[in-house]
């Protein structure tokens, strides 16, 4: 069984929503002691409160939190006969709920720009992975919450991204670039696809997308250039910072639920519930 913390990072790198359930006082007897936690998702519970009849109530609580949202609060359970239990007395457990989803960005490149930009999303409420094909590009010290990807092929990492994904690619080989651009493009389910490069760059690769069969919906939703307009210059922080101010725009404006899904050509089923980028 998986601790409390360890299911709780999971969670938080998965982009799962979850419910710590905790014990913060007590009266009479119990099995586990004030600071014993449960960890809560849709699907599955981590850790025990201490099992029986009090753990399957908190577990149900939970779940209907999660299902019909909820905000913090502590619900006192008394020790009697309802839960099995006669020794008098009574048990507050705290259910804290962390439904709030990441906007999931993947960075494919190490090169200037990219080590100018992931510090710049790392301070960000996103949840970034920087994925390149070079054993020595990552820097060995990451940002926090970045997590860093070696693929020697990088689109082979497309098949483990989420969806509703920001693709910001910026790799040192055009031709890798219309490669990721591709995979993005045939998972259909992404909600902002990037590649850094001139004017001149994305019309050459629309007509490529368009002689591979690409429709014109598709092809429209490729950015490249890509970043805020208004932003200019050429430096790598200057073309990071107009990266980042589009991300911005992104998990500011933009609302993802199970009945209106931003993504390219088509929708996803992400959860049963709806999720906010905030």
């Amino acid at each position: 069984m998986k601790t409390w913390l360890a299911a709780q990072w999971q969670c938080e790198q998965q982009n799962q929503a979850y419910v710590m359930v905790s014990i913060v006082a007590l009266q009479g007897s119990s099995p586990r002691g004030v600071g014993s936690k449960i960890i809560v998702t849709e699907n599955n519970q981590f850790d025990s409160i201490g099992g029986g009849h009090l753990e399957y109530k908190a577990i149900a609580q939970a779940r209907q939190m999660l299902s019909h949202g909820g905000k913090t609060q502590m619900i006192d359970y008394p020790l009697g006969a309802s839960l099995g239990q006669c020794c008098g007395g009574k048990v507050s457990l705290m259910f804290e709920i962390f439904s709030t989803i990441k906007l999931p960005v993947v960075v494919f490149g190490a090169g200037h720009v990219g080590r100018a930009l992931v510090p710049l999303l790392a301070q960000l409420p996103v949840q970034v992975t920087w994925v390149d094909g070079r054993y020595d590009m990552l820097p060995k010290q990451l940002p926090s919450g970045v997590v860093g990807v070696h693929e020697e092929h990088p689109q082979d990492h497309l098949v483990d991204c989420l969806a509703g994904s920001c693709y910001l690619i910026m790799t040192h080989h055009h031709g890798l670039d219309l490669a990721l651009t591709q995979a993005v493009l045939n998972r259909a389910d992404a909600s902002y696809l990037g590649v850094i490069g001139s004017a001149t760059k994305g019309r050459k690769f629309r007509q490529r997308l368009a002689v591979k069969g690409y429709s014109k919906e598709d092809i429209d939703h490729l950015n490249c250039p890509m970043g805020k307009e208004g932003i200019r210059g050429k430096q790598p922080m200057e073309v990071a910072i107009a990266i980042a101010a589009k991300v911005m725009d992104l998990y500011q404006n933009s609302k993802l639920t199970s009945d209106k899904t931003a993504t390219i050509g088509g929708s996803a089923n992400l959860t049963k519930e709806s999720l906010e980028y905030v």
